[in-house]
């Protein structure tokens, strides 16, 4: 089962409070994205945002402008029907985040809770990160969050690469200079503790 088939059938079969990622107020998100400042015109990306809740906040704190990206047609599908009329204002995009082609200094915030994470090649970690270096405005904000070093070994089925602050922000490198992390222990839907791990950069 190839990526793209094996997150439509994950989507497909468990409601979207049910995957253990599913936050129901993705509370440090929303906290480092306020942290950058960016005014409520800024262009932000949620990577991987699916069927993420995050959308919604953000559109409830009144910013204009923001893309969800995600590899997930059925997952995308499920956000835009919980907005209802608001999913208008969104800019939806289903795409592999290690192939897709973003506009050049678009981004003023980058945010990805739980993508870089599955990247477990070397070769696609590489190629995400110089997607976030052609998408990501200079100045740009970038938040990352990954499996912390004390998290799972794996998720829904795949291996994970798990993370410190140090050795996430080295997978970016000297472009990004690391401006705060912190760690959350999430509860999953089933009750069981993930340890994540959030870098928040700028990009130079």
């Amino acid at each position: 089962m190839n990526t793209k088939a094996h997150w439509e059938h994950i989507y497909e079969r468990k409601a979207p409070s049910q995957v253990s990622w599913y936050q129901t107020h993705p509370q440090l998100s929303l906290q480092f994205i306020q942290r950058t400042s960016v005014p409520r015109t800024g262009q932000i990306i949620d990577v991987g945002g699916g069927a993420s809740t995050l959308v919604d906040h953000l559109l409830a704190d009144g910013f204009q402008k923001i893309t969800v990206l995600d590899i997930s047609a059925t997952a995308l599908q499920i956000a835009r029907q919980r907005l209802g009329p608001r999913a208008t204002e969104v800019t939806w995009l289903e795409a592999d985040i290690t192939q897709v082609e973003l506009t050049h200094h678009f981004y003023d915030v980058w945010h990805d809770r739980a993508v870089f994470h599955f990247l477990t090649r070397a070769e696609d970690r590489r190629r995400y990160v110089e997607t976030v270096r052609q998408a990501v405005c200079p100045g740009g904000h970038v938040i990352v969050a990954t499996f912390a070093l004390d998290g799972p070994p794996n998720c829904s089925g795949l291996d994970i690469a798990r993370y410190s602050p140090d050795s996430l922000h080295d997978e970016f490198g000297s472009n990004f200079e690391l401006v705060e992390s912190t760690g959350e222990s999430h509860q999953t839907p089933s009750g069981t503790e993930q340890k994540f791990v959030y870098c928040y950069c700028r990009k130079s």
